[in-house]
């Protein structure tokens, strides 16, 4: 398959989101796994990495940095501002001095001189125009600590506004057959623009993985235990519709989790899938998705499946929907 494009930067159609080695699906692994993790990824062809500021309060980056810094060359590495962690809380903080200051702690976990895709990773946008967020990271392109900005969870009007101020390169948003969101205006927007697409999470937080089934099994914190998706009773409806896909993904001769990253590829060759996981094999499996060639109706099939019809409950609960500026569906 070939490559993809973010701006003038060229990447492997799949990169790896470093959330879950730190933050987010309970205990993170041990230091060793997640080394072996990273390393590993770079072997099996990975040259985006995906961090973010807000990862266990600076812990992923720090990972990531101490890991693949010396290899630094050899990959595409994006970094997130606009949360991060103060006194053990989580905090949004979209102001033009405090971006900055983020980028400069980002800087020194990462060990870097540059992030290459720096995304605003929440708007704030109860207190600061997201032009004014931009344009201190339009500082930060001009001052050679930055190459390219990115926006996460952004509607198709805000990322307009942004764009004025300066080329947004990347627009992140969760993307999958359970989430289809950014089908309503922002990949329009992103193609108008030349922006490319990133998805998160484009296995559905394991359900297109087929292996969870029993989400009170979860980790006290992982954070799919306040998703109303995964509430018991909402998510054994959505494993009804487990089967039916499993059977097509072994018609395909493909896992299920390969079937739904390669439904993401062909939407375009401007969206890069970032699957997460803490696992070399479950990674190695994902990377495989990129060397299957599958037919048109196998694609319609599965995105007739799973789709924001037949798929049951919201993809946040009320108080983390509040903080996107997403169009909702």
């Amino acid at each position: 398959m070939q490559r993809r494009r973010i701006a003038d930067l060229e990447v492997n159609p799949i990169g790896l989101g470093c959330m879950s080695l730190s933050h987010g699906y309970g205990p993170p692994p041990p230091r060793e796994q997640a080394e072996a993790l990273l390393l590993g990824a770079l072997d099996e062809g990975v040259d985006f990495f995906d961090t973010a500021a807000l990862y266990g309060f600076g812990h992923n980056e720090t990972l990531v940095g101490d890991i693949l810094s010396p290899y630094r060359d050899r990959f595409v590495l994006a970094s997130k501002c606009g949360l991060h962690g103060v006194d053990g809380k989580r905090v949004m903080d979209g102001r033009p001095e405090t971006l900055k200051w983020s980028c400069e702690q980002s800087l020194k976990r990462l060990r870097t001189d540059r992030i290459d895709l720096f995304y605003l990773h929440r708007w704030d946008k109860t207190r600061v125009p997201v032009e004014d967020s931009v344009g201190a990271l339009a500082d930060l392109v001009r001052d050679g600590k930055v190459r390219h900005i990115g926006l996460s969870e952004v509607s198709a009007a805000t990322l307009r506004r942004a764009h004025a101020v300066h080329p947004i390169a990347a627009v992140q948003t969760e993307y999958s057959l359970w989430t289809r969101n950014p089908e309503i205006a922002v990949l329009q927007a992103c193609r108008e623009l030349g922006t490319t697409f990133v998805a998160f999470s484009p296995v559905a937080r394991a359900f297109l993985t087929g292996k969870l089934r029993d989400p009170s099994l979860l980790d006290a914190k992982d954070l799919r235990r306040g998703m109303p998706r995964f509430a018991p009773e909402t998510y054994a409806q959505n494993l009804a519709l487990l089967p039916a896909y499993e059977a097509l993904a072994a018609e395909a001769g493909c896992t299920p989790a390969q079937l739904a990253l390669a439904w993401l590829l062909s939407r375009g060759e401007d969206v890069i899938p970032i699957p997460g996981t803490t696992r070399l094999d479950h990674l190695q499996e994902n990377m495989g998705a990129t060397r299957l060639t599958l037919s048109a109706d196998v694609l319609d099939r599965a995105g007739a499946l799973i789709n924001t019809t037949t798929v049951v409950g919201d993809r946040y609960a009320p108080a983390s929907q509040a903080e996107v500026d997403t169009e909702i569906a």
